[in-house]
């Protein structure tokens, strides 16, 4: 019964888990290439030109990222109650979050380090969003790589998840 009351909890602990990766993330894909977001992302998000940068690329990542939580959350949690106790349960499943955000961090951060090894300045086109052209078209092209494998990182990170789950059932 305690088990299922902790349910919905963990469904927005697990949508916090999401959000604050995606302000995170976004903070170091914005080092790579600030114009990802001046140019592309803040449009997309219709964030304001008056926000100090690093604040709407924040934004960006929550807005990006939160509802991976349900995704991750859907699929866990209830795969979460073959963990015996019901503070066993809870505890378990904020460890379990945790390796889905290091996977996901780990898929994002190994796509960035194989664009820089691959993509410079020769193999890259001009970029153009919404009707902006890019100054450095591969510093934003890595950013992009390292924002599209970080959800491939989320959705393997429930596999990783699932693992941990199999052994802290016991």
């Amino acid at each position: 019964m305690i088990k299922a009351a902790l349910m919905p909890v963990l469904l927005a602990v697990a949508c916090l888990f999401a959000g604050l990766f995606g302000m995170v993330h976004n903070q170091i894909s914005y080092t790579v290439s600030p114009e990802y977001f001046t140019r592309f992302k803040f449009h997309q998000f219709k964030i304001s030109p008056d926000l100090p940068e690093r604040v709407g690329a924040a934004i960006v990542g929550w807005n990006a990222a939160w509802w991976m939580g349900i995704v991750i959350g859907v699929i866990l949690i209830p795969a979460g109650l073959v963990i015996r106790g019901n503070a066993a349960y809870f505890w378990g499943m904020m460890r379990v979050f945790g390796i889905v955000t290091g996977t996901t961090l780990l898929f994002g951060l190994g796509a960035l380090a194989f664009a820089y090894l691959t993509v410079d300045a020769e193999t890259v086109g001009q970029i153009t969003r919404y009707g902006n052209q890019m100054v450095d078209n591969a510093a934003f092209r890595r950013a992009g790589t390292m924002h599209n494998f970080s959800y491939l990182g989320g959705l393997f990170g429930i596999i990783t998840g699932s693992v941990a789950l199999y052994f802290a059932r016991v």
